[in-house]
C-alpha cells in the first residue's frame, strides 16, 4: 500500500491498523535542536483519546506514547523521529461478522475492490485510529510553529444545524465544551441534540473551523504546491472529511469582484496588511500575512446501529444492525487532528520557503565577520 507518507521536506509516515499491536509515525526532516518530551505529545493525544466523554466512543484506550528514535536529552537529534502508541482495548469479535459483508459508508467495498482482502477488525489502515500518528506528528510541528510565533487553533463551528455565535465565543471554552466548542451556549444545545440522536441509534456531522495567526507573507509555491491546496489535500486525507472552503469560500461565488478583493493598506508603522479576509489568508496560493482561515466538513459516523440495507459477498441483499463502540459524532476528537495536519502542512511549506531567494541562501551559509 502506498500513501502513507506526506509532506517534502518535513516527512511523516504513519503506519499500524485499529486492531493491531500499535499505532505509530516516522518523521524526516525535523531540525536538531528542538526541545522535545513525551509529555509534549501527549497532550496533544489526549485530545484525540476515545473515552472522555459519552460523546466519543467508550473505547478505552490511555493512547500513551513511547519515542523510539530521534530523542536525546529531551532534544531533537535531527535523525528520524519514530514514535508508538501501542493499542491495549482491542474487541476485534465485534467485527467478526462484517468480514462477508460491507457497512454502508465505509471503505469496506471500496478496499475489497482495490486489494482484493481487508483487515476488516475495525477497518484497518481507515480506521479513525490511524489519525493516532498523524496528531503526534502534529505536535512535534507544532513545537516548531511556537518557536516562529505562528498558532494553529481550531474548533467546532457546527454541529447538525446548530453553529456557534461569534460573540459568545472564547478560545478557553474549546478545552471546556466536550464537543470542542469555543461558545458555551451553543455547546449547550448541541449536546441536547445529540443525546436525541444517540437514543434514535443515528448520528451527525459537522463543520470545523481552523485559524492560523502569525503566519508570515510569502509561505507556499504558486502551481502545483500552493499552500491551499497543500493544506486542502493535508485536511482533506482524513477519513471523515468531504469537503474544504477558505475565507469566504463558496459564498464568494455570490459576490463581485469589488466585494469579494482584500484591499491593501500601510498601518501607522509601514507594515502591510489588508482590509478584510475574504481570500482566507492565501494569494496565488502564497500567504499573504493575513490571518489563514479555513472550514472543514465532517460528515456523520457511519457506524449506527440502525438497521440499514447492504450486500454481502455472495451475492445477497441483506439488512444489518453495526455493533461495536462508535462515536455518535467524530467532529470533536477530529479538530485536534485538522490542528496537526494543518502544522505539519506549514512546517512543510515553511523549509520549502528558506529556498526562496538567493539573498537567503548567501546569508545562511556566508560566515558571519566579527567586528
Amino acid at each position: 500500500m502506498s500513501g502513507s507518507t506526506y509532506g517534502t521536506m518535513f516527512k511523516i509516515a504513519t503506519w499500524g491498523e485499529s486492531h493491531g499491536k500499535g499505532i505509530g509515525v516516522v518523521i524526516d526532516g525535523c531540525p536538531a535542536g528542538l526541545t522535545l518530551t513525551e509529555e509534549m505529545v501527549q497532550t496533544y493525544l489526549n485530545r484525540r483519546r476515545p473515552g472522555q466523554t459519552k460523546y466519543a466512543t467508550p473505547r478505552n484506550e490511555s493512547d500513551k506514547v513511547e519515542f523510539l528514535s530521534g530523542i536525546f536529552e529531551q532534544k531533537t537529534t535531527g535523525t528520524p523521529i519514530s514514535m508508538i502508541v501501542m493499542n491495549t482495548s482491542q474487541h476485534s469479535a465485534d467485527y467478526s461478522d462484517i468480514a462477508n459483508y460491507y457497512r454502508p459508508g465505509h471503505a469496506d467495498y471500496t478496499y475489497d475492490t482495490k486489494y482484493g482482502f481487508r483487515d476488516y477488525r475495525g477497518g484497518g489502515r481507515s480506521s479513525g485510529r490511524e489519525t493516532i500518528g498523524r496528531v503526534a506528528a502534529g505536535a512535534v510541528a507544532m513545537a516548531i510553529l511556537n518557536q516562529l510565533g505562528i498558532q494553529v487553533c481550531a474548533y467546532t463551528k457546527t454541529i447538525s444545524d446548530i453553529s456557534i455565535d461569534y460573540k459568545n465565543c472564547s478560545k478557553e471554552n474549546i478545552l471546556l465544551s466536550p464537543l470542542a466548542m469555543p461558545d458555551l451556549a451553543a455547546s449547550e444545545k448541541a449536546q441536547v441534540l445529540l443525546d436525541t440522536t444517540m437514543k434514535e441509534l443515528d448520528s451527525v456531522g459537522g463543520i470545523i473551523e481552523c485559524i492560523v495567526s502569525g503566519m508570515p507573507a510569502g509561505i507556499g509555491e504558486p502551481v502545483f504546491d500552493k499552500l491551499d491546496a497543500n493544506l486542502a489535500k493535508a485536511v482533506m486525507s482524513i477519513g471523515a472529511v468531504k469537503g474544504i472552503e477558505f475565507g469566504s469560500g463558496f459564498l464568494a461565488a455570490g459576490m463581485t469582484g469589488i466585494q469579494n478583493n482584500d484591499k491593501f493598506q500601510y498601518d501607522k508603522a509601514g507594515n502591510i496588511s489588508t482590509m478584510t479576509n475574504h481570500a482566507g489568508g492565501i494569494l496565488g496560493g502564497i500567504s499573504d500575512g493575513a490571518e489563514i482561515i479555513f472550514r472543514a466538513c465532517v460528515k456523520p459516523t457511519p457506524s449506527i446501529a440502525q438497521t440499514q440495507d447492504t450486500i454481502n459477498k455472495t451475492g445477497e441483499n441483506i439488512k444489518v444492525n453495526i455493533r461495536g463502540r462508535h462515536d455518535p459524532i467524530i467532529v470533536p476528537r477530529a479538530v485536534v487532528v485538522v490542528e496537526a495536519m494543518t502544522a505539519v502542512t506549514l512546517v512543510d511549506m515553511l523549509f520549502m520557503s528558506m529556498t526562496s531567494k538567493m539573498d537567503a541562501i548567501v546569508k545562511y551559509f556566508t560566515p558571519q565577520k566579527n567586528n
